[in-house]
């Protein structure tokens, strides 16, 4: 696997000789990567549809996603192996679920992913079709990564991140929040017929795929062996600490703007920009133009962030399945396999942009993803507890308590998410 030339030799959070806040970077972009569009607005409905009373959902969904990229994190630090290596060890299932997933994934995500970048550039720039202009993010997305240079994707990662950030949370604070309200909606309690919006909001806070993805990002970092334990914990503290800052902005939003004047916004990515537009009704322009651009990042920083992360794991499986060694350069940043990947989440999906969604593709793509964060959290309690790591890095009762609990909810998602398929 390719190493960072960024690489540190001892554990910097605890040698003072750089601030921790400079430490924070592969948390930061597993969370970002994690909060799309659709993440978005399924907390400014939950806002718009019950004010601040699923508040508390989305503390647990920000302790859930901590504990399921603290296990990824740990196994990658304390084993030496990739997640793909973990999961391969458990049997050749794993091989039968994750190979179609990925590909079909890849195919189905690179499509949503570019439109999803499309829609807030024509809105802000109607030169261009919203299928244009996702077909340009996925271009220069591509070109980003392509060169597998993990120090300026980083980069790119925390500006973008810090753009989407200080626009959803300026717009919170300009809807000037209840804070008394707010204080209540930490009490957990589950409004009639909400159930299926806890679920969602809790589940939605910070990634899917990508959580699997940060023990590379870790390895391309530089934090490779144990005596990184400490600061990789920090890094993910402080990501979801700020993930969750930002999906509660998003929950006030909705809570200030939607539920008291009784508005309603599309699902999906647009909308994202209904709520744009009741901005700009209400403040102003600028104050919906402003938000446009927070969505753009959101959205940019998703796409970019599954181009590299999830084409590393691509080259990882490809890799292993050919046995090649860990520090082959083909299952690194810049190998042809994360390269391949890269075209294939790039120029196939944009057929789809054209010519729309073949339905048999999206029901496999719904079931395999369906499945993913069950298949994510109960892989980590087995392997977490097996002699595939280290004694003194297995799971505690606590940690055992925290993914089972989250493997449950998971599992409850996945059902629901079923159900809308046979449904539907």
């Amino acid at each position: 696997m390719a190493m960072s030339t960024d690489a540190v030799t001892a554990d910097p959070s605890t040698s003072g000789s750089e601030p921790r806040w400079r430490l924070i970077g592969p948390g930061l972009i597993v969370a970002a990567t994690g909060v799309g569009a659709i993440d978005l607005v399924a907390t400014l409905i939950a806002g718009q549809k019950y004010g601040y009373a699923l508040l508390w959902a989305v503390i647990v969904g920000c302790i859930m996603k901590v504990v399921l990229v603290e296990g990824a994190g740990r196994y990658s630090l304390a084993s030496g192996n990739t997640i793909y290596e973990g999961w391969s060890s458990l049997g050749v299932w794993t091989h039968i679920y994750f190979v179609p997933y990925i590909v079909i994934w890849g195919f189905v995500y690179g499509a949503a992913a570019m439109a999803g970048t499309g829609l807030p550039l024509h809105s802000l720039f109607p030169v261009l079709s919203v299928t244009w202009w996702g077909i340009l993010s996925g271009l220069i997305g591509l070109v980003l990564v392509w060169f597998g240079r993990y120090a300026v994707f980083e980069k790119v990662c925390a500006a973008l991140v810090a753009l989407m950030f200080v626009t959803m949370v300026g717009a919170a604070l300009l809807t000037v929040p209840n804070l008394p309200d707010m204080a209540k909606g930490l009490i957990p309690t589950i409004p009639d017929g909400a159930l299926i919006n806890v679920l969602s909001v809790a589940g939605g806070v910070g990634g899917t795929i990508t959580l699997a993805a940060y023990g590379y990002w870790l390895r391309e970092k530089g934090w490779d062996t144990p005596q990184f334990m400490r600061v990789m914990r920090l890094d993910n503290r402080v990501a979801y600490t700020v993930t969750g800052i930002f999906v509660v902005s998003t929950l006030i939003v909705g809570a200030e703007l939607l539920y008291s004047a009784n508005i309603a916004v599309s699902t999906g990515d647009k909308g994202l920009l209904d709520l744009s537009g009741v901005l700009q009704d209400r403040y102003g322009t600028w104050a919906g133009k402003v938000f446009l651009v927070g969505f753009w990042a959101a959205a940019m920083s998703s796409l970019i962030g599954v181009w590299n992360g999830v084409s590393l794991m691509f080259a990882d499986l490809v890799g292993h399945l050919r046995k090649l060694p860990q520090d082959d350069p083909e299952r690194g940043l810049g190998g042809r396999w994360y390269k391949a990947y890269i075209l294939w989440l790039t120029f196939p999906p944009m057929i789809m942009m054209f010519l729309g969604k073949p339905v048999w593709l999206i029901l496999a793509y719904g079931v395999l993803g369906a499945f993913f964060m069950p298949f994510l959290a109960i892989t980590l309690l087995w392997i977490l507890n097996s002699d595939r790591v280290p004694r003194e890095w297995r799971n505690h009762w606590w940690s055992n308590l925290l993914l089972s609990l989250t493997t449950l909810a998971f599992v409850a998602l996945a059902l629901n998410e079923l159900r809308k398929l046979i449904v539907e």
